[in-house]
């Protein structure tokens, strides 16, 4: 179909099935999508064969910095995401054009690392399409326009929703949709840890592009194991939502890394690459040593993976069996974990900076002992995730923007499908 036809099925409702079921206001996705066409056509025009696709922001909802441990998570791909108008070229140029940004340009004979693009966009589409080519996948180029409304820096993993687009588009432009959402899901890690240089676990990737809401068991990351959930919270009488406090992430990467290298070195003074593998007992026997050795703050990240991977479990017991009060204590447990033990509520570079810990105070304060919140993914500047129940959110909503300003606080739900293409 012509950018035109796309359009007139939008006006006539022909995808309003699919923009339910990942938005709820079709109004306003009909409203998006459309413009999206709108700046397409702008950039290229006269094309055929255009199609649409998603990828969601995750939540994290248990398991904070554990997977890159070989730990286990909880999380749900959510229903703010980054969308995308595609076609093939045939040129062997592939051609991103995200709003408020550079067109990026890669050419599919060119997939080969490139230092000087570590830490920019164009580095994840590289990444990514050589994942394709080295799985025999032959590209002939695309053209695309992208727009997010997940918010850069929320902790809702705009860079991952991005990463699971860019092969979502791919796999259904080249690959007839084949690759599976969890190897799409190891590509868009590799891009990330490879060619854009930020070392991370595949908790993100793996959310965002299999959508719902997962437990996923990393101790063998190259073959995670998964299970969905059933997790309605809203009939539990809460809504979930997350608080965007403004913090600045961009001179926080070596704070993230530091965690993982934290862990490692407790790790291989126990004798293994990576927690999940230590022997929590003799861990705790040598605790003295392993603090001379290794640093106060590598014991007690320590002592919160032991503890965290523990209450993934639980977390996940409690929402099976229903018991939705001992999951939200297990949440704010997690939470706490998070700020003592963790320490990712701040970064010590910049202590004047604490967006994080006022939300939170703040919130505490308003729910009275009711709900749960705690950080929301990486930490150290970002977002809050909140449990409130319904009847309190426009009031909580009201009382954290006088604070963080009109529209910090969203309400999310858990979409049931990852990257997506609209048909």
């Amino acid at each position: 179909m012509n950018i035109n036809q796309i359009k007139a099925n939008i006006s006539a409702g022909n995808y309003d099935k699919d923009f339910s079921m990942l938005y709820g206001d079709v109004p306003s996705a009909r409203e998006r999508y459309t413009k999206a066409c709108d700046s397409f056509e702008e950039l290229f025009p006269s094309h055929s064969g255009i199609r649409l696709f998603s990828a969601p922001g995750r939540t994290e909802v248990g398991g904070n910095h554990t997977d890159h441990q070989h730990g286990s998570v909880l999380a749900g791909g959510v229903n703010l995401d980054v969308i995308a108008v595609a076609a093939k070229n045939d040129s062997g140029i592939i051609r991103i054009k995200s709003e408020g940004y550079d067109m990026d340009t890669v050419s599919v004979d060119d997939l080969d690392k490139k230092p000087q693009e570590e830490g920019r966009a164009i580095s994840l589409i590289r990444g990514i399409c050589s994942s394709f080519s080295e799985r025999g996948v032959k590209l002939s180029g695309f053209d695309a326009y992208t727009t997010s409304n997940v918010l850069k820096g929320s902790g809702l993993s705009s860079s991952a929703a991005f990463e699971v687009l860019v092969a979502t588009i791919i796999n259904g432009l080249f690959a007839e949709s084949k690759v599976s959402p969890e190897d799409i899901a190891k590509m868009g890690q590799y891009a990330e840890n490879v060619y854009f240089g930020k070392p991370s676990g595949l908790l993100d990737q793996m959310a965002s592009s299999l959508g719902g809401f997962t437990f996923a068991d990393f101790h063998n990351p190259k073959e995670p194991v998964t299970e969905k959930i059933n997790l309605d919270i809203s009939s539990f009488g809460y809504s979930l939502c997350v608080v965007d406090t403004g913090g600045n992430h961009a001179n926080l990467t070596d704070d993230y890394a530091d965690i993982t290298v934290e862990c490692r070195k407790i790790s291989n003074a126990l004798g293994v690459d990576f927690l999940r593998d230590a022997d929590e007992a003799r861990f705790y026997e040598n605790i003295a040593s392993l603090r001379e050795k290794c640093g106060d703050r590598s014991v007690l990240r320590a002592i919160h993976f032991f503890n965290e991977q523990k209450r993934v479990y639980m977390q996940k017991s409690a929402l099976e069996s229903g018991n939705f009060e001992e999951f939200l204590q297990l949440v704010n447990e997690s939470g706490q974990s998070s700020y003592d033990l963790l320490q990712n509520l701040y970064s010590t570079s910049a202590v004047s900076e604490q967006g994080l810990p006022v939300a939170l105070a703040l919130t505490k304060q308003f729910l009275a002992g009711r709900g749960a919140c705690r950080v929301h993914g990486g930490g150290f500047a970002g977002t809050i995730q909140c449990y409130v129940p319904s009847f309190m959110l426009d009031g909580y909503k009201k009382m954290i923007e006088k604070v963080f300003g009109k529209n910090s606080c969203m309400p999310i739900f858990i979409r049931p499908v990852g990257g997506y293409e609209i048909v």
